[in-house]
C-alpha cells in the first residue's frame, strides 16, 4: 500500500513555480491593500478639501449646511476670501516663513551633516557619551526648553529678531541620528582610496561623503522645512512685531480678527498648507528613499 502509494506521487506529473509569477491569492491581497491605502489616503485628503471647498464659499454659506452637496461643494463659488486674504499682509509673512524656513534648513544641512558625520567616522575621546548626550535630548520635551531658550535671547537682545526665529533651531539632535546612521551605510572604502590619493578629511567630506548623502539630506531638508513652516508656539513667544510675523501666527491672527468668517480662515490655512505639500510631493522619492537607508524605518 506505502509502496504503492510513493509511486503514484513519484509519478504524478509535477507543475514547476516560475520565480516571480503571481498567483490568484498575491493579485488578491495586491488589490486588497490598494484599496485599503486608496481609502486611508482619501480619508487623510477630507480635511484639505473641505478647507478649500469653504475657502471658496460666501460666508454664509459656509454657516449654514443644507445638503451633503453644498457640504462637499458651494452652490456659488467665489474668490472673495482670497482677495481679502491678500488684501492683507499675507505676502510679508509668506517672506517671513520662506526666509526662516531656508535658514532652518540650510543650518541643519550644515550642522547636523558635520556633527553626524564626526560621530560616524571620526575616533576622539568621549565620542560614545557625546552621542549618547545628544540623543537624551530627545526625550526633553520641546515645551520645557521654551523658558530656557525665551532668557537666553533676551539676554542676547534678539528677541523680536529673525536670530529668535533661527539661531536655536541651526541644528536638532534628530538631524545628527539621521545623517550618523546614513553615514554608516556609506562603504569606508571610499574614504580609504581617497585617503591613499592624498585626500584630506574635509576634501573626503565635501567631495565623497555628502554627494552620496543626498537622499538623508534631502530627508533632513524635508523635515527641517516642515518644522519651521508649522512652528507656532516659539514664534508667538519670542516675536511681538507685526511684520516679523510667520503664516502660522498669520493664521491665529485672522481667526482673531475675522471670527467665524469661515472662508477667510480657510483661505489663508490652504494658502499656508499649499508649499509644504507641494515640497513633499517634489522630493518624496528621496525622502523615502533616505528613511529607509539611514536605518530609521517605521
Amino acid at each position: 500500500m506505502f509502496v504503492a502509494v510513493v509511486s503514484r506521487e513519484i509519478a504524478r506529473p509535477t507543475v514547476a513555480t516560475t520565480p516571480g509569477r503571481t498567483t490568484g491569492l498575491d493579485l488578491a491581497l495586491q488589490i486588497v491593500a490598494y484599496v485599503v491605502l486608496i481609502v486611508v489616503a482619501l480619508l487623510m485628503f477630507i480635511p484639505f478639501f473641505f478647507s478649500l471647498t469653504t475657502s471658496i464659499k460666501t460666508a454664509p454659506e459656509a454657516s449654514q449646511v443644507n445638503t451633503l452637496t453644498n457640504l462637499l461643494w458651494p452652490d456659488d463659488p467665489t474668490l472673495a476670501a482670497y482677495r481679502e486674504v491678500f488684501a492683507a499682509d499675507i505676502g510679508r509673512w509668506f517672506f517671513n516663513s520662506a526666509f526662516v524656513a531656508a535658514i532652518w534648513v540650510v543650518g541643519r544641512a550644515v550642522a547636523d551633516s558635520m556633527a553626524g558625520y564626526a560621530f560616524a567616522r571620526m575616533q576622539f575621546p568621549g565620542r560614545n557619551l557625546i552621542f549618547l548626550m545628544v540623543l537624551s535630548t530627545l526625550m526633553i520635551p520641546a515645551m520645557v526648553t521654551i523658558i530656557p531658550k525665551f532668557i537666553l535671547l533676551e539676554r542676547l537682545n534678539l528677541l523680536d529678531t529673525y536670530g529668535a526665529l533661527t539661531i536655536p533651531f541651526l541644528s536638532s539632535a534628530f538631524g545628527i541620528f539621521l545623517m550618523k546612521q546614513f553615514f554608516e551605510s556609506i562603504p569606508v572604502e571610499l574614504e580609504e582610496a581617497a585617503r591613499v590619493d592624498g585626500a584630506s578629511r574635509y576634501r573626503m567630506f565635501v567631495q565623497i561623503v555628502l554627494p552620496n548623502a543626498m537622499p538623508a539630506l534631502t530627508a533632513l531638508s524635508i523635515f527641517s522645512f516642515q518644522a519651521s513652516w508649522n512652528a507656532f508656539l516659539e514664534p508667538l513667544l519670542f516675536i511681538t512685531s507685526p511684520e516679523l510675523r510667520t503664516l502660522p501666527l498669520g493664521l491665529a491672527y485672522f481667526q482673531e480678527a475675522f471670527n467665524f468668517n469661515w472662508p477667510v480662515s480657510m483661505a489663508i490655512a490652504v494658502i499656508t498648507t499649499l508649499p509644504m505639500a507641494i515640497v513633499f510631493l517634489i522630493f518624496q522619492r528621496y525622502f523615502v528613499e533616505g528613511q529607509t537607508t539611514s536605518g530609521i524605518k517605521g
